[in-house]
Parts: structure tokens; C-alpha cells; sequence
């Protein structure tokens, strides 16, 4: 990075500027400041590498020639950097899409931040661009994924039907419509009993008030009746859809194989991982431009009061801290992203908490949740698949601030129940779990949460993590108290 000559400056000045050249070159995001001439007076580390340009290249040059003329049209850069000197008011969060020569193209979070002196004038302008490119990706992940599963079930060799809560069918997948030789059109809005044999209707009734009431049907064995009147052995597993007041609106009917059933659980784990990572992307995205704020304030500071011998440092501090944390989210997040090698290996209990910690704190302290830790150091290592631990673990914190909108505690605890298990406790003081729901919770499908804001998938992919390394998971609530989990997990002998 290049800044001002130093040949006319003072001693302080000069190491002033060092400082600030420093500061600018740790900093991770790409970054610019311009001059009332849209002229580049300050280029960074990091936007020379990724520009792939040099300083000769960047150092005086007009906005207009950094950028591609595409990028200009398309975003108004100069203009908007005008009128952040005009206004002195900053410009935030839009997205631009930049390619280097010879790279792919990368997706950048931008904003314009106003470099004020003492009286008042805007002196420069800060450009400051994060690579967001993984962020955007994995949105279109998330998008992806649902169209996948929707194609799952479409695809699935059992059937799978929707029903409304009088039993009237709304959905028949092509499963459906290969095993019973009744295609969509002939059945939606038709009862359930229609397909069953004549011996079971009256049972198949009774199932189906019991699920109106809210009452959770798994494995029953009902005979279905095709078009041609064959009768064929099947077993039916109900899961309900609930609106916002509780009441049931809608019921999920699966036939389940037991291949295919294991092939769409392998699908909702991926699924279910890329829904929280995209649930998380705009917590993480606020969390990685918090410190780079800071950072930004304090360099502004710095420019203000170069004299200041301990307000230099303690900018210096902050702004060191702040790329610290940035850092350490991105490498949290990337870990989380990678896929389960479908290995067990020795983890540290404690560690893997407070990896997964380290993506939603910042989203539970916004929640006003205040989060209490009482992990045993001591605990032993255990054999687990580490990131499908983290995923459980995730889905409990995400479980415990869906419980608590208004803020409240999430206490952690970890122990040791003599030296075979390790014992992980989550407890909210949240609105808690009905009685009559606590035997639903860890079924698929099941929520208590509005519709479109959870898929009911959380508590039941948590359940079978646990069940996979052999565990177990066990719930206590009071309904205005809160809920207490807590999961059990052995320590296997290496």
C-alpha cells in the first residue's frame, strides 16, 4: 500500500502513517480511499492482490480507471462516493460483482464510509469490499437444495401424500400414482379412505381425527386398495403441519421403504446443514462487517489524531482484535461447510461446542440471550464424527432461540457420568413444551412454529445424529419455565 510522500512530514507524522500502513495492510477486506477527485490515495494489501494490480497501476488513479465501465453503470460508484462527500452520509449494503483478468468472477459486499477532519469536512472516502462470493454461493445452495428435495419426493419409490386436516388429499406424488394406478387429478380433494380397504375406512378415520386433534400416528399398517382393487400391504407413518396458533392445518402421509428412507434421511442431514448455514449467513455476514466497522472507526480516529500517543494504540488494539474475530468466524464457517467424511475420530467435547458457539453467539446476544457456560474441563475425548456433532449441536442452539423470541438464558453444561458417557445440557428458559407435545418433538416434520419459519426437521435430525454415535437425548420442560436437554453420549475405548 501507498500512501503520501513522507519526505515532507514530521517524526510523528510519519509514524502515523507507518501505522495506518500497517493497519490498512491486516486489514482483510479490499480496500480504497479516495480523494475529493475520486483520485485513489490509499489502496490496501488485499485489493492489489485480488485486483491483480500494482501500486503504480492504483495510486492516483481515478475511480474510472479502476473499474471496469460495466461496474461503474451498473452501481454509480462515482456518483455515489460524490454524494457521500456531499452529504457526508455513508453508503451501505450493496453487492458488486467483479472479476479480475484472468479469475472468475467474485461477488463483493460494499460500502462507502466518510473520512471526517475536525471541522467537519468529508476528506476522503473509504471504499471497503468483503468477498461475499462463498455467502451468495451457498444461497443459491439453499435454493438448490429445497428444489432437490421437492424432486426427492417426486422421485421417492414410496408414496408420500399431503392431506388437510379432514383427511382430503392436496398432494399425490408419482410413487402414488405408480402404486396405486390412480393419478393426482382423480384423488385431490377425495378422502384418504378412498384408497384403503373397505375392513380399515373406519380405522383410517379414527387415525385421522386422532391427527386432527394433534396426535402423531407413526408405522400403522393399513391395507391400500389400487384402482383395479388389489389390496396391498403398506405401512403409513403421519406427520402434522401447524400454524402459528398450534392448530393443525395440514398432515404429511409417508409409506416408508426402509432403502429409501435412509437415502431421504442422508438428504434432510444436507439439507438441514444448508438451511442453517443459510439461516446463519446474514448473523455471520453482521458479525464479519461488525469488527471492520470498528476497524474503520478507529482508523478515522487515528486520522483525526495522529499526535495521540495512547489513542494510536488503543485504535491499533481494536483494530487488531476486530480482524482477529473476522478471522476467526471465516475459519469456523468453513470448517462447519465441509462435508461429513463419515469418519469417527477423537473429539473434544468442549472444543466442538464453542467452534459451533463461535457462528451463532453473536445472532443469540442480538436475540438478548445471554449465554451461561459450565464446561468440565476434564471430560474425556470421545469417538464421534465431529462435524455431524457440531450440526446436532447447532440445531439445539437454533432450537433454544426459537424458544425464548424475547430474550432469555442458555445455559451449557458439560460432565462426565462416571467414565463410559459424556453428559452435553441445554437449558432455555423459554416458553417450554407442552406436555402432550414432549413425545412429538423428535418427530420429523413436527413444529410448533409458524408456517414457513421452521420445517420441523431440527429436533429430529438432532435425534438420529445422537442415535447414530449411539447416544441418547433426553427432554425436561415446564410450559412458561423453559426446557432442559441434555444428551448423552458414550466414551468409547480407543
Amino acid at each position: 500500500m501507498k500512501s503520501i510522500d513522507f519526505d515532507n512530514m514530521s517524526m510523528s507524522e510519519r509514524k502515523y502513517e507507518r501505522l495506518c500502513t500497517m493497519i490498512f495492510s491486516c486489514i482483510p477486506s479490499s480496500l480504497l480511499m479516495f480523494d475529493r477527485n475520486l483520485r485513489v490515495v490509499i489502496a490496501n494489501k488485499n485489493f492489489l492482490e485480488k485486483s491483480r494490480r500494482t501500486e503504480y497501476e492504483t495510486i492516483g488513479k481515478h475511480v474510472d480507471d479502476i473499474f471496469p465501465s460495466v461496474i461503474l453503470q451498473y452501481t454509480r460508484l462515482s456518483e455515489r462516493i460524490r454524494t457521500v462527500f456531499e452529504t457526508g452520509v455513508g453508503d451501505r449494503g450493496r453487492e458488486m460483482y467483479y472479476r479480475s483478468p484472468g479469475l472468475p468472477t467474485r461477488v463483493y459486499y460494499y460500502n462507502l464510509t466518510p473520512l471526517i477532519d475536525n471541522q467537519e469536512i468529508v476528506e476522503s472516502v473509504m471504499l471497503i469490499m468483503d468477498d461475499i462470493t462463498q455467502q451468495v454461493s451457498l444461497r443459491e445452495k439453499v435454493r438448490q437444495t429445497e428444489r432437490h428435495l421437492a424432486g426427492v419426493v417426486e422421485s421417492a419409490n414410496d408414496i408420500v401424500a399431503s392431506l388437510d386436516p379432514k383427511g382430503m388429499i392436496l398432494t399425490w406424488n408419482n410413487a402414488a400414482e405408480r402404486i396405486s394406478g390412480y393419478i393426482e387429478r382423480e384423488l385431490l380433494s377425495k378422502p384418504l379412505t378412498t384408497i384403503c380397504a373397505d375392513t380399515q375406512k373406519a380405522t383410517l378415520v379414527s387415525i385421522i381425527e386422532g391427527l386432527s386433534r394433534g396426535k402423531t400416528v407413526k408405522h400403522i399398517e393399513l391395507g391400500l386398495k389400487t384402482k383395479t382393487g388389489k389390496i396391498i400391504p403398506i405401512s403409513w407413518s403421519f406427520a402434522l403441519m401447524r400454524d402459528d396458533t398450534h392448530a393443525v392445518v395440514g398432515i404429511v402421509g409417508v409409506v416408508e421403504g426402509l432403502a429409501e428412507r435412509r437415502e431421504l434421511e442422508a438428504q434432510l442431514f444436507h439439507s438441514a446443514k444448508l438451511a442453517s448455514l443459510g439461516v446463519m449467513a446474514g448473523g455471520i455476514a453482521h458479525e464479519i462487517r461488525n469488527p471492520l466497522g470498528i476497524s474503520s472507526a478507529a482508523a478515522q480516529l487515528l486520522l483525526e489524531y495522529p499526535e495521540n500517543e495512547t489513542l494510536r494504540k488503543e485504535c491499533a488494539q481494536k483494530i487488531y482484535s476486530g480482524i482477529k474475530r473476522a478471522s476467526q468466524i471465516i475459519e469456523e464457517l468453513l470448517k462447519f461447510a465441509r462435508p461429513s467424511e463419515g469418519r469417527f475420530e477423537l473429539t473434544n467435547i468442549n472444543d466442538a461446542i464453542m467452534e459451533t458457539l463461535t457462528l451463532i453467539e453473536k445472532q443469540l446476544v442480538l436475540m438478548r440471550i445471554e449465554i451461561k457456560k459450565n464446561l468440565d474441563q476434564h471430560i474425556p475425548v470421545i469417538k464421534a464424527e465431529r462435524n455431524l456433532l457440531k450440526q446436532a449441536f447447532l440445531n439445539m442452539f437454533l432450537n433454544a432461540a426459537n424458544a425464548m423470541p424475547d430474550g432469555g438464558t442458555l445455559t451449557l453444561t458439560t460432565a462426565t457420568d462416571g467414565k463410559n458417557s459424556v453428559m452435553i445440557g441445554f437449558r432455555d428458559t423459554g416458553c417450554g413444551i407442552p406436555s402432550e407435545n414432549v413425545d412429538k418433538i423428535f418427530d420429523p416434520f413436527f413444529t410448533t412454529m409458524p408456517v414457513g419459519k421452521g420445517t420441523g426437521l431440527g429436533l429430529s435430525i438432532t435425534y438420529s445424529i445422537i442415535k447414530h454415535h449411539e447416544g441418547a437425548i433426553l427432554v425436561e420442560s415446564a410450559v412458561g419455565k423453559g426446557t432442559a436437554f441434555t444428551i448423552k453420549l458414550p466414551v468409547k475405548k480407543t
